[in-house]
């Protein structure tokens, strides 16, 4: 899906831009292409979910838009602003609006500080006073429902999972951020726990007119926060649009093959439909073409030899798919195929990628 093009950024009032986004790694055996050609855009008070398997780039992705990883090409633009070319001291001052809440908070989490410093420790890097600290670390912490006095000393391995993880959601919040991204935030942690977080975060989104992107391989998590959906596949763009259109009438194969891989209630159906077919390619040397043809039920011959375009097959959905399961605008766009679940590939063998 190489030149999946910027056909789905819907202008310049978007907060966040991110524009034919490029991250490889060097390595002994070659180069990995971890993020191919990624656009999308956020825009201020919206929470953009993106999701896909493991080893998709949607982690890769979030960091380079903080400049955790370094990006090998594209443009990033934060509040019109162009994060690849801001020097690194003006890119300190630029993180103090763009925070991200990682995965495995405990390793986040400097385990010889108390909470009560934890949750300050960017205002003390930028040299906020010790009794500004104090007060906007008690402030913090009750807003995300540490406030008792109990938990203020503790140390990270002193806490359960959801309680580092709200430690880390209010160090993130300490600095009054316009940008928050959620890298995985829950999946470490008990159905119980999630459901206890993310009802934080949207809580804490509307108070602090926070604009979210949502990284989640958990499609059921991505639907209940997200206003938009970009879904990933080998580090490339498949399908961008309004999560509940996405969700009820996907356009891309891929998409359609991630919805029915979710295990159902009832124990004698187990999945909606086939797990798809083959392994993930390696990202050392993705498929030719469009790279989801080798486990794709609906490719032909031109997937291998032309990328797809992402173009609109619906108002505000996009797909970057030659035979898109709902016909598209697009005058060379494939006639419409059925919105059915895609044939059955391989009907033992497990679901992959199952979220």
């Amino acid at each position: 899906m190489a030149g999946s093009g910027t056909a789905h950024l819907r202008g310049e009032d978007a907060l966040l831009r991110v524009e034919e986004l490029v991250v490889e790694y060097p390595t002994k055996g070659g180069v990995v292409q971890a993020v191919s050609d990624v656009s999308f855009d956020v825009l201020p008070g919206e929470t953009l979910g993106i999701v896909g398997e493991s080893g998709c780039g949607k982690s890769t992705t979030g960091r380079a838009v903080l400049r955790l990883d370094r990006m090998t090409a594209g443009r990033i633009t934060f509040a019109g602003e162009r994060i690849e070319k801001a020097p690194e001291k003006r890119m300190r001052e630029l993180r103090r609006s763009m925070q991200m809440i990682f995965q495995d908070p405990q390793a986040s989490l400097n385990p010889r500080r108390s909470v009560k410093d934890l949750v300050v420790e960017g205002l003390a890097v930028a040299g906020v006073p010790k009794e500004e600290r104090a007060k906007v670390s008690r402030e913090v912490l009750t807003q995300v429902g540490l406030g008792s006095e109990r938990f203020a000393n503790l140390l990270p391995r002193q806490l359960s999972g959801g309680q580092a993880q709200r430690v880390a959601i209010g160090r993130a919040l300490a600095l009054r951020p316009r940008l928050l991204i959620c890298d995985e935030p829950v999946s470490a942690l008990d159905v119980s726990v999630q459901a206890q977080i993310l009802n934080l975060i949207e809580e804490l989104k509307a108070s602090h007119d926070l604009t979210v992107v949502f990284i989640a391989h958990d499609l059921g998590v991505v639907r209940a926060v997200s206003d938009n959906v970009l879904v990933m596949y080998l580090g490339k763009v498949c399908e961008f649009g309004d999560s509940e259109r996405v969700y009820s009438s996907p356009a891309h194969p891929y998409t359609r093959a991630l919805l029915d891989s979710v295990p159902l209630t009832d124990p004698d159906r187990g999945f909606n439909g086939p797990a798809l077919e083959g392994d993930l390619p390696s990202p050392l040397n993705p498929p030719t073409g469009c790279r989801f043809r080798t486990r794709c039920p609906l490719a032909e011959e031109r997937c291998a030899t032309e990328p797809p375009q992402i173009r609109e097959v619906r108002p505000g959905q996009y797909v970057a798919c030659h035979f898109p399961l709902v016909s598209g605008p697009s005058p060379d766009a494939a006639p419409a195929t059925s919105a059915e679940p895609a044939p059955a590939a391989a009907e033992s063998q497990p679901a992959a990628g199952t979220a």
